[in-house]
């Protein structure tokens, strides 16, 4: 929905904003948030809607993260955030990226169509397993978020090493994945670290359809009773879907990460961390680089 003087919600964005409703040029105004919104608040990346929109709010089963994003501040990016982007504290900035506007993703997902408005706004188009974080400049951001995507991508490996580049010293990488135990993976194998390594060190930019297959033999095994064109009409649907190529459980995303950081040679140290076991969905944590 586009943003209007006529539709802006006013008492939201001074609710928000603390010192945009004290500040003498807005203080007492009706329409005080709408003339600092088209003068400041969209360049400086500041969250906004329009009335009657619902507003974001951190679903029960995510409360977990919010003592890791206290730990942000500054200017942000959160790659492929949908319709759940992160609440952050307030004096954080920040801008999403993902690989095509978000009338377009919810094409693919069509359980989703009634929460477009929920999206957020795309800033930055970027193809993870094509181009990496090239679009981003080494230390652009004071932090990153990467919330459910990792598991997602052809190459992990190589959007770790990405995400630390992209990153200032200092700054904070936000990561998270599905823990299997408590998810429709749990059926599957864990993916062994060697296994992804090679795909790094052999620059791999597509996920295999063995990967896909491997999904839908533990998710959707009924498939494999169809003829074989049709076979061929799921994996075309995963693809689409972008479904998970990749499994771990809690303890082996933390034996991944550290791996990972150490072959890479990255120096960092884990500040926040919830797993599974706590939270019976996912392995959050939020990293400093050194």
């Amino acid at each position: 929905m586009n943003l209007t003087e006529q539709n802006f919600d006013n008492a939201y964005y001074l609710m928000l904003y603390p010192d945009v409703a004290n500040h003498p040029a807005y203080q007492g105004k009706a329409n005080g948030g709408w003339l600092h919104w088209e003068q400041f608040g969209q360049y400086e990346s500041r969250q906004a809607r329009a009335i009657n929109q619902p507003v974001a709010s951190t679903p029960p089963h995510l409360k977990h993260r919010s003592a890791g994003y206290a730990l942000l501040q500054g200017k942000g990016l959160e790659i492929g955030a949908l319709n759940q982007p992160a609440q952050l504290p307030e004096p954080c900035s920040i801008e999403y990226a993902d690989v095509a506007s978000r009338e377009t993703l919810v094409q693919a997902f069509p359980e989703l169509q009634n929460q477009l408005n929920n999206f957020v706004v795309v800033n930055h188009y970027c193809d993870l397993d094509k181009q990496g974080l090239s679009p981003f400049a080494n230390g652009q951001y004071d932090f990153v978020i990467l919330n459910h995507v990792i598991e997602h991508v052809a190459n992990p490996i190589n959007i770790v090493a990405e995400l630390f580049r992209i990153v200032k010293p200092n700054g904070y990488i936000v990561i998270s994945a599905p823990d299997k135990l408590y998810t429709f993976d749990k059926p599957r194998e864990l993916t062994p670290f060697e296994h992804l390594w090679a795909e790094y060190q052999q620059q791999v930019s597509d996920v295999t359809d063995e990967h896909y297959l491997d999904f839908l033999r533990a998710v959707h095994p009924n498939v494999f009773n169809c003829p074989p064109e049709q076979l061929s009409i799921h994996i075309a649907n995963v693809k689409n879907r972008r479904e998970h190529a990749h499994v771990w459980d809690s303890a082996h995303f933390a034996d991944f990460m550290q791996t990972c950081l150490s072959r890479l040679n990255i120096p960092a140290t884990c500040c926040f961390l919830s797993e599974g076991e706590q939270n019976h969905f996912e392995y959050f944590s939020v990293w400093q680089k050194l």
